[in-house]
């Protein structure tokens, strides 16, 4: 089986978010010790924004692909598309910047939510044309936004509940670590907390990957 891990931070691998999905892949890991691990790597600009061949080929009335774009972003887009094909279990590790996600995830949820590829539009709504699997996003905030000690808004939760499953991705986790600008003391908390949901979930009692 694939993970495909999908990391955001501009802070790369010593950021919160990072060092919380390399934790859910550990538990993945120990289920499917076999399980090879895709990185991709969105942060610090490391993929480009949706471009004009981009726009330009979703609004006809029919899907075009990289053959008629080669030099756009299209091509990236079939690639980063590609990848979730290809792989049985995604771990996404993000910030929360302004209450939200960050623009570098928002730029790869640009290539990877593509109507006629990914969904369809229908009578009856969006119909997501990817097959259902497991999706865990590894979430980091300097405040806190849930619980009885939230003091910010969360719009990052339900955009990435929504957005992903127009594409047809259902089952959605979140772990977070939160409180990560509040002092040492908060940020060991939060880590004990994010901890014990890892432990909770990943029991065997409530194992849920297959391969």
């Amino acid at each position: 089986m694939k993970i495909l891990h999908v990391s955001c931070s501009p802070r790369g691998n010593t950021s919160e978010s990072y060092r919380l999905s390399r934790k859910i892949i550990k538990y993945l890991l120990e289920r499917e010790p076999a399980a090879v691990v895709v990185d991709r790597v969105i942060g610090a600009g490391a993929i480009p924004h949706i471009d004009e061949s981009y726009a330009t080929a979703l609004g006809g009335t029919r899907e075009s692909s990289a053959e008629r774009f080669p030099e756009g972003t299209m091509a990236r887009s079939d690639v980063l598309i590609q990848e979730l094909e290809h792989s049985d279990c995604v771990v996404i590790g993000t910030p929360m910047h302004n209450f939200t996600i960050p623009s570098a995830l928002k730029a790869w949820v640009d290539h990877i939510v593509r109507v006629r590829r990914t969904f369809k539009a229908t009578k009856d709504g969006y119909k997501g044309l990817l097959g259902n699997r497991p999706i865990y996003v590894a979430v980091s905030s300097g405040g806190r936004y849930s619980g009885g000690l939230a003091r910010q808004p969360d719009f990052l939760t339900p955009y990435m509940r929504t957005v992903l499953g127009v594409i047809g991705f259902t089952d959605v986790t979140f772990f977070s670590v939160e409180g990560s600008s509040l002092g040492p003391e908060a940020v060991t908390e939060a880590r004990a907390g994010a901890d014990r949901a890892l432990r909770e979930h990943f029991s065997p009692s409530r194992a849920r990957l297959h391969p």
